[in-house]
């Protein structure tokens, strides 16, 4: 007798820091509250290597990552109202979360008080050809952002939109980004769009040209002590897409009164901080991680409207390895985000 048994076919890891292969898996049942996608594209994100290599340890094996996903649904469970079949719909890093703490209501997932359910831990993922999760954090592709496009905003977008929505309040804020990179050229663009004056700080003079056109009214050589010292004081919003180190009296001089220096990338030390000017001058230290639902929503809208998409190559899913090794190498400009075939 022909079983009947459903499988999706996935490209995972099926031991730590072990290159992906294909493999099949039988899905969770779609549950009233699930849609079920057809995937078309997936980003790249650096996370997704985290995850294969364990980093952080919480990834379980096989892991099937992918958390800048984008595809069309192709079923919907009995209590989803909010998309039907053949919607273009996308996932981030949040899969789901308690709904009812004061943070979820507010539309902040993000720092949810019970903590968020990430879409890969726990979880199978984007890396396959179909993907089961809550509709309720399904996000639809507004018609102006193509589907290769809209995969990094899903987690690289994300995560530097909520920084910049939260602490750009006026037109002409003085915003610096560290590091012209995956999150860093997204920020650019986002920051310019909102009206802010943007500096980028990059140990790469010969990115220059590059950071203006995303938007830079200004470059800055991080080696450089004269540029350096020119910009000292003058940054409102400082942000550090990087995941190296960074010399913190250096970045800490760079704010002016009331600045905030916000920290997106993960330092391999630990921050020391300045005290004498955090106190006197009033600077403060932030973090951030992606975004909620009310932003995530908000900046798909924003990224439509004014045309902001991430500088990306495409390659097939089944050259993922190759992919994973470009990122590694730090090859990739600036996103890679694979197709299904």
């Amino acid at each position: 007798m022909m079983s009947t048994t459903e499988t999706f076919t996935a490209y995972a890891s099926l031991k730590v820091g072990e290159k992906l292969k294909q493999w099949e898996y039988e899905p969770k049942p779609l549950s009233a509250n699930d849609i079920e996608i057809q995937v078309t594209h997936n980003g790249l994100c650096h996370t997704d290597i985290h995850m294969r290599d364990n980093d952080w340890e919480v990834s379980s094996f096989p892991l099937v990552a992918g958390h800048e996903v984008v595809g069309n649904v192709t079923q919907v469970g009995a209590d989803v109202t909010s998309l039907k079949i053949g919607d273009r719909v996308g996932f981030g890093w949040i899969r789901n979360s308690c709904r009812v703490c004061d943070a979820c209501l507010r539309g902040e997932e993000n720092v949810c008080r019970k903590g968020y359910t990430g879409l890969i831990v726990g979880n199978h993922g984007g890396f396959a050809d179909k993907l089961r999760a809550p509709a309720d954090f399904a996000y639809k592709i507004p018609d102006g952002l193509d589907s290769a496009s809209a995969a990094p905003l899903l987690c690289a977008g994300i995560t530097v939109y909520t920084p910049l929505r939260t602490y750009v309040k006026y037109p002409g804020t003085k915003v610096g980004v560290i590091g012209i990179g995956g999150l860093g050229h997204l920020a650019i663009k986002f920051a310019r769009a909102m009206g802010a004056e943007v500096t980028a700080f990059s140990t790469s003079p010969d990115k220059e040209a590059e950071a203006k056109e995303f938007g830079a009214h200004h470059f800055c050589n991080w080696k450089s002590e004269e540029e350096i010292a020119a910009a000292s004081s003058s940054v409102d919003l400082l942000l550090s897409t990087v995941s190296s180190e960074v010399d913190w009296d250096k970045a800490f001089g760079l704010l002016a009164k009331n600045g905030v220096f916000c920290l997106l990338g993960l330092p391999v030390s630990t921050l020391n901080i300045p005290l004498l000017p955090l106190v006197f001058e009033q600077k403060a230290v932030a973090g951030s991680v992606v975004g909620g639902r009310s932003f995530m929503t908000e900046m798909l809208e924003f990224a439509a409207v004014h045309q902001i998409k991430p500088m990306i190559e495409t390659m097939p899913i089944s050259q993922i390895n190759e992919a994973i090794d470009k990122v590694l190498a730090n090859k990739a400009r600036y996103r890679i985000v694979l197709t299904a075939e």
